[in-house]
């Protein structure tokens, strides 16, 4: 079980990181999450009547959104209407003392508001203001509403995904979103590294459109050089095979990669074909592929004629790539998710004990932890502003302008 008290640990190495989340809908909010989970200190604001929409995405338990659990994790949860007088006053102090603000407004949306980053930075010169949305900053589609699925159609993605007679398929999961998070959290870091030698913040312009671009790896180097499109092969690969997905006797499926040239040779020589490696195009990946009718029948009858168990156990003893397609029921009971404490048990005061995914990776000096899950909209406001140095008063004032 992670640790779940309310303080950073002394040794996470973001602890004295001050984080302010004005993000929604997923990337900015995740990447946020991200930081929290290793030390910062992470204030998630909201608007008083209309809190992050992720609240009550997903199915939910005793009117509890669990997907909230997950991306609200260790943060503060206030309330503050920026477009009001107080809650502008209000988020500049909170800027002064912060080290990040993450928001994914459309485009001129703070500058509405006079919280551009003109007056972000005057009030803090170190700060870092991330600004994610779905197509950047500027550009003829800049003030478009942007979402992950878009960005999943527009940047070749979709095109590749699916079997070749059929349509072009969307995930059925913020991917873009995802990645763009990652790469907001890593942006961050960045940012803050060269703050360190210059002193200064600095604005990042993060669109979603752009990392799920760069993972989707040389595609725009071919086409510019050779004028090659990558098409639609299901779960075949272009660069090597045997390479799908394979149905078990019991009824189950398995996966199977050969990148390696000799990885290939063994399970050609485990199915009982070792006279097709002897074949001049078994040599390249390239070649392979070219013949993966041929090598996805060897593999696959096989397979089709042994349980699951037996097939893996066979391949783990050939040394040969080979993994269970597994549903979630299958990651929680995995011996390996196991060992690692992937998926870790969280105590939460709403619903007790639940289960998420643990912190992103392990450090072996300065870990991070999961402190708390997802807390209830507006559940830190007065602790927080009250540090901040507002007075009852204060806070009976901004909650009759509409400002909490």
């Amino acid at each position: 079980m992670t640790e779940t008290n309310g303080t950073p640990t002394p040794d996470a190495p973001l602890t004295g990181l001050r984080v302010l989340d004005l993000a929604t809908l997923f990337a900015g909010p995740l990447a946020a999450t991200m930081l929290g989970d290793f030390g910062a200190e992470v204030i998630k604001i909201e608007h008083p009547s209309k809190p992050d929409p992720s609240r009550g995405h997903g199915p939910s338990k005793n009117g509890v959104g669990l997907w909230w659990k997950l991306l609200g994790r260790n943060k503060r949860a206030i309330t503050l209407n920026l477009s009001k007088p107080g809650g502008r006053a209000t988020l500049l102090r909170l800027a002064a003392g912060a080290d990040v603000i993450i928001e994914n407004f459309r485009p001129g949306t703070l500058e509405k508001w006079d919280l551009g980053w003109e007056e972000l930075s005057a009030a803090n010169p170190r700060l870092v203001l991330t600004r994610v949305t779905g197509f950047g900053q500027f550009g003829p589609y800049a003030h478009r509403p942007g979402f992950g699925t878009l960005a999943e159609a527009m940047s070749g993605f979709a095109s590749i995904t699916g079997e070749p007679d059929a349509p072009p398929t969307l995930p059925p999961f913020g991917l873009a979103d995802s990645i763009a998070a990652l790469a907001t959290a890593y942006a961050v870091m960045t940012a803050l590294a060269a703050r360190d030698r210059t002193g200064e913040g600095q604005v990042v312009d993060m669109a979603i459109i752009e990392p799920i671009l760069t993972v989707l790896g040389p595609q725009p180097l071919w086409y510019d050089q050779l004028g090659y499109v990558q098409e639609r092969n299901g779960n075949r690969s272009a660069n090597n095979a045997p390479r799908n997905t394979y149905r078990t006797a019991d009824g189950t499926w398995v996966a199977v990669s050969t990148s390696a040239q000799s990885v290939a040779e063994r399970v050609m020589r485990l199915v009982g074909r070792p006279e097709l490696i002897d074949e001049p195009w078994f040599a390249t990946g390239a070649g392979r592929a070219a013949h993966a009718d041929v090598l996805d029948t060897a593999v696959g009858t096989w397979i089709a004629a042994r349980t699951r168990t037996d097939v893996l156990a066979a391949f783990e003893k050939a040394e040969a790539a080979i993994a269970p397609v597994q549903d979630v029921r299958d990651v929680l009971t995995d011996p390996q998710y196991q060992a690692l404490d992937t998926v870790t048990t969280v105590d939460d005061p709403e619903l007790g004990p639940i289960r998420m995914q643990n912190v992103l990776f392990r450090l072996s000096a300065t870990p991070g932890a999961i402190r708390w899950a997802g807390r209830p909209h507006g559940a830190d406001t007065e602790a927080v502003l009250t540090e901040l140095g507002l007075t009852p008063a204060d806070l009976a004032a901004l909650r009759t302008e509409g400002a909490l």
